[in-house]
């Protein structure tokens, strides 16, 4: 299946997706690092790993102001702003 969308600077790309299984990013190997990320970025790289994926607190601190009017939403902007980022080709 090919998907083709534009990017926020008008560039057209396309994505391609085959019927085969991909592995998971988990079986990936990573690349060896070079000796300068090792001695320098391994800390933040260590400290970015044991980082939770999502910020639950916050995303429910978000949704409660949301949902008590306290955080603006135009939901005409919202979608004015995917069809511009996604292009409006029909």
């Amino acid at each position: 299946m090919r998907i083709t969308t534009s990017t926020p600077d008008g560039m057209a790309v396309q994505r391609v997706a085959d019927s085969a299984p991909v592995e998971a990013p988990e079986a990936l190997a990573a690349p060896a690092p070079a000796p300068l990320q090792s001695a320098v970025l391994q800390p933040a790289l260590q400290a970015m790993r044991e980082m939770p994926e999502i910020d639950q607190e916050k995303v429910d601190m978000l949704r409660d102001a949301l949902a008590k009017g306290e955080l603006p939403f135009d939901p005409g902007k919202l979608a004015g702003l995917i069809q511009r980022f996604h292009g409006s080709e029909q």
